[in-house]
């Protein structure tokens, strides 16, 4: 698909995790100048950028591309390092570095899959800078990798709306595609953590350990959203929410693990832990597990921030209760109806993800026989999962439930 480079610009402002990859570029470089730019025959176009040198460029600034190295890129396909242009047997003499007036300069192609070039990441500064290290490009490699990626799934989606023919079929075309995407972009996000595990073997500074933190923090996140898109596929593709269930382990020890996970990634929230469980609860551990975890996102991300959120678990006689409560504003009455709704996100102003956390959540509730139900006032929004703890057929240790 052909795209202006007005589109252009557009397509690389709709990937949320852009500006998060340019502050991490300039923070593991300590370059100040930062990034992801359109490179065309005859132009070079910022469509995303980190300044912290007031180099003056904004989205949507142009450069002729004669006058930028990237022009290099494009025709070689390759990346190009430079530690110190003074030092520098290739670019000491090159053009470009005075005009712009810096001396370290890294840029890696961004290619999409079938081997379109699109354009550069890249970053810049004054002053030297040690860029010339397995992690630094590597680090380069993987996100321009992402970058094209979020560029192709747009395009597959555009192509896709544009090929619908009435909503029904438009909804098949739509749960089809995302469950194809949600297999599709287990590749890439591998490549990443794998790099990720690659670089936690090298020396790095304290700086360059937070920086790794954060990247493989976003993989785990990136990872839940893609099994958040194929459980809403196989449940609109007729498959259903597939919950095993067993009452041979215990559960308290994987709730555990989902609430220590989320003290980790979100170190400034108070999470409070009320776990009244005695037994062994009959359930898939690991479904009650991810709905806990898509609930916890949900009030971390729209809860009060200078609240705690509480989880409670407990049983009593044959019924077993999960429940996550926070503070903040309540919920309108006119918006909680349509919570558990696939791809609905409200209209809180924090809108995060695609929507689909409450509804998968509230499928692995039925698929065990029970019910996720919210209520919200302004002293707390309380979601709860409640089951029976007896299944209605002992002899069955799997079951199915469409979400549909």
């Amino acid at each position: 698909m052909t795209r202006s480079i007005a589109e252009d610009v557009a397509a690389i402002a709709r990937i949320d995790a852009v500006p998060k990859i340019l502050e991490v570029v300039c923070r593991a470089t300590g370059m100040g100048f930062a990034a992801v730019a359109r490179v065309t025959e005859d132009r070079w176009v910022a469509c995303a950028v980190l300044d912290k040198i007031q180099f003056g460029l904004k989205p949507g600034g142009k450069l002729k591309v004669e006058t930028t190295i990237c022009n290099e890129i494009r025709e070689s396909g390759q990346p190009i390092v430079i530690d110190h242009v003074a030092d520098d047997e290739v670019f000491c003499r090159h053009p470009t570095p005075a005009m712009y007036g810096f001396q370290s300069y890294i840029s890696m192609p961004i290619v999409d899959p079938r081997g379109g070039f699109f354009g550069t990441l890249c970053a810049i500064d004054p002053r030297p800078a040690r860029l010339k290290r397995p992690e630094i490009v590597e680090m380069f490699r993987l996100f321009a990798e992402l970058i094209a990626l979020h560029l192709e799934t747009q395009e597959r989606f555009a192509a896709s709306e544009a090929a619908l023919l009435g909503e029904r079929q438009g909804r098949e075309l739509r749960d089809q595609f995302i469950a194809v995407l949600g297999h599709d972009l287990r590749n890439p996000l591998a490549a990443i953590d794998a790099g990720a595990r690659l670089l936690h073997k090298e020396a790095l500074g304290q700086r360059g350990a937070s920086i790794l933190t954060l990247v493989q923090n976003s993989v785990t996140r990136m990872a839940e959203l893609i099994d958040n898109v194929l459980d809403f596929a196989r449940s609109r593709l007729g498959t259903g929410i597939i919950v095993e269930r067993s009452a041979t382990a215990m559960l308290e020890p994987a709730l555990e693990q989902v609430i220590e996970e989320f003290r980790a990634a979100w170190p400034d929230r108070v999470i409070v832990r009320q776990f009244a469980l005695s037994g062994e609860i009959d359930c898939d551990r690991a479904r009650v597990a991810q709905l806990l975890s898509n609930l916890l996102g949900n009030a971390v991300t729209h809860g009060a921030p200078d609240k705690p959120v509480v989880v409670q678990a407990s049983r009593a006689g044959n019924t077993f209760e999960l429940a996550v409560a926070n503070q903040g504003d309540p919920i309108p009455a006119s918006m909680r109806a349509r919570l558990f709704e696939p791809f609905f996100r409200g209209g809180t102003g924090r809108q995060q993800g695609l929507g689909l956390g409450l509804y998968i959540a509230s499928a692995i509730a039925r698929a065990h026989g029970g019910t996720l139900d919210v209520a919200s006032s302004p002293a707390e929004t309380r979601f709860a999962f409640r089951m029976p703890l007896k299944q209605p057929d002992a002899t069955k240790s799997a079951s199915a439930t469409s979400a549909s």
